[in-house]
C-alpha cells in the first residue's frame, strides 16, 4: 500500500492507494466510524460490485451501517437525488459526528461530497473512489457538486474528505470507455506539471499504484496552495473549458468527461502552438497520448459550441480563465476575453 499526505491547514488528510485495499478497509475505517452511525452513498454498477464487502469492513470496524443507491450515470447529479439523499439520511437520526462513504466514480463522489458538506451543515466524508478518473482526480481536493440544465458543476461547495480509499482492483471491472476517461486526467497532469509522467505513458508504462500516486501527488501540492480555486489551481481545468462546451453542447454522455477533456486539450494546444505560445511539437506528443489511449482528439464545429462557456465557473464578467502548455510539464494560465475562445475552437 502506498499512502500520501494532503496538507492543507486544519483539513489534513491522507490517501491510501492499494490493490484489494477495499479488503483491509476496516483497519483504516476504524478510526472514524467505531461506534458511528454510517452512509455508504453508491450506484447501481458499483453497489452490486463491491457494497456488500464495503458494508461488512464497516460493521467489521464497529459502525452501524446502512446503504442508499442511486441510478447511475450524469443524471444523479441532481437537486432531487440530493433531496433524497439528505431526507434519508436525516431519518435515521443522523448527528454531525456520524459518517458518510461515497463509493463509486466521480458522480457519486461529487453527489456524495455535496450531501455530506451540507447535510447538518457538515459530517464526516470518506472517498472510496473506483473508476481511474475519481482516483486520480475527482475524489481529491474537496469540490462538491450537481449538475442544473444551464451546465455542469455549476452548484456545489468546497468541502474536504477526511480520507480517501484508493483501491486499484477496481479498475479490473471497468469498460475500456472508462478506462479512457480517466487516461484523459492522467495525460493532463503529464503536460501541465510532470514530464517525465508523459514519458512513460508514451512507452506505455503504466503501473497503476504508482501513476494514481503521482496524479494525487501533483493535484495535493496544487491544492495545498490553493484550495479554492483562485489561482494555481486552475491550472487543472487545462482542456475543460472546451471540454465542458462540448460536453454540454452535445448531451452529457455522447462524450464522456475525459473525451471531451482530450479534444479540449488538443484544441487548445493546437492553437496555443501557432499563436507562439507553446513549444513546437507540444500538440504532437498530446494528441500521440490521447491517440495511444483510445481518446478523440478533434469534434467538427467546435467553435459553434464555446458558447456553453457563457455559464463556465472560470468566467468573470466577459473574460475567463484558459490553461496553456508553454512545453510538456509546464503551463500557466491567462485571463482572455470570451469572444477568442472561437478562434481558440479552431485549433
Amino acid at each position: 500500500m502506498l499512502s500520501l499526505d494532503v496538507k492543507i491547514p486544519g483539513k489534513e488528510y491522507k490517501i491510501h492507494i492499494g490493490n484489494k485495499l477495499f479488503n483491509e478497509a476496516d483497519v483504516l475505517l476504524k478510526p472514524f466510524v467505531e461506534n458511528k452511525k454510517v452512509c455508504i452513498i453508491s450506484d447501481t454498477n458499483v453497489f452490486p460490485l463491491y457494497g456488500e464487502g464495503m458494508e461488512n469492513a464497516v460493521k467489521k470496524a464497529g459502525g452501524d451501517v446502512f446503504s442508499l443507491v442511486v441510478t447511475a450515470g450524469e443524471e444523479a447529479k441532481s437537486f432531487k437525488n440530493l433531496e433524497y439523499l439528505c431526507r434519508e439520511i436525516i431519518s435515521r437520526n443522523f448527528t454531525r459526528s456520524d459518517v458518510i462513504i461515497a463509493l463509486g466514480g466521480g458522480v457519486v463522489g461529487d453527489l456524495t461530497a455535496f450531501c455530506a458538506s451540507v447535510v447538518l451543515r457538515g459530517v464526516t466524508l470518506i472517498q472510496c473512489p473506483t473508476t481511474l478518473l475519481s482516483q486520480v482526480d475527482s475524489s481529491v481536493g474537496g469540490k462538491t457538486a450537481v449538475n442544473i440544465p444551464e451546465g455542469k458543476n455549476l452548484v456545489g461547495t468546497f468541502y474536504q474528505p477526511k480520507m480517501v480509499l484508493i483501491d486499484t482492483d477496481t479498475l479490473t471491472t471497468l469498460p475500456p470507455r472508462e478506462v479512457a476517461c480517466g487516461m484523459a486526467e492522467v495525460i493532463k497532469y503529464g503536460a501541465i506539471r510532470d514530464k517525465q509522467l508523459a514519458e512513460a505513458l508514451l512507452k506505455g508504462e503504466f503501473k497503476a499504484e504508482e501513476v494514481i500516486k503521482t496524479c494525487c501527488s501533483i493535484k495535493a501540492s496544487i491544492v495545498e496552495n490553493d484550495e479554492l480555486d483562485k489561482g494555481e489551481r486552475m491550472l487543472l481545468n487545462f482542456g475543460h473549458t472546451l471540454g465542458h462546451a462540448v460536453e454540454n453542447y452535445t448531451g452529457y454522455g455522447t462524450y464522456s468527461h475525459g473525451a471531451a477533456v482530450a479534444i479540449g486539450m488538443c484544441t487548445i494546444t493546437a492553437w496555443s502552438e501557432r499563436m507562439g505560445y507553446t513549444e513546437k511539437g507540444t500538440y504532437d506528443t498530446i494528441k500521440a497520448l490521447c491517440e495511444k489511449y483510445s481518446l478523440p482528439t478533434h469534434i467538427d464545429n467546435l467553435e459553434n459550441m464555446t458558447g456553453a462557456a457563457m455559464h463556465d465557473k472560470k468566467r468573470s464578467g466577459s473574460r475567463i480563465s484558459i490553461v496553456l502548455v508553454k512545453k510538456m510539464g509546464e503551463s500557466y494560465y491567462e485571463k482572455v476575453d470570451v469572444s477568442l475562445l472561437s478562434e481558440i475552437a479552431k485549433g
